[in-house]
């Protein structure tokens, strides 16, 4: 992976990190899944069973600015980051009752993770 050193800070491209975190999760869709009452995460779908859907390296899309719907957001992305609330990554999250899931593009995915974490 190609990175620089700022002020001691190690950076890598986003565009290399969502390709890393691809190949760790080889086989798993990254998607848009959006939840009876728990709202809308995007990740790796690691199982699906029903209206259960477990998700690994997720994100809580709690708010978004720049695209009109969850299915644009899933296909292309925000073109407002700094407008967008997305708070840190978990390594794992149990959602049950899974309304709707859409599968998110690698620009989309791109997008997504160049959202910074969003902290109260």
């Amino acid at each position: 992976m190609n990175t620089m050193i700022i002020n001691g800070v190690e950076y890598a491209p986003v565009d290399e990190l969502v390709t890393e975190k691809a190949k760790e999760f080889d086989g798993m869709e990254y998607c848009m899944v959006r939840t009876y009452s728990a709202g809308v995460f995007a990740g790796y779908i690691e199982s699906r069973e029903s209206k259960e859907v477990v998700l690994r390296k997720a994100r809580r899309i709690w708010y978004w600015e720049g695209a009109a719907s969850l299915s644009q957001l899933a296909v292309d992305g925000t073109i407002k980051p700094d407008k967008c609330k997305f708070p840190t990554e978990v390594d794992k999250v149990i959602l049950t009752e899974v309304v709707e899931i859409i599968p998110i593009t690698a620009k989309a995915q791109k997008s997504i993770a160049e959202v910074p974490v969003w902290e109260a």
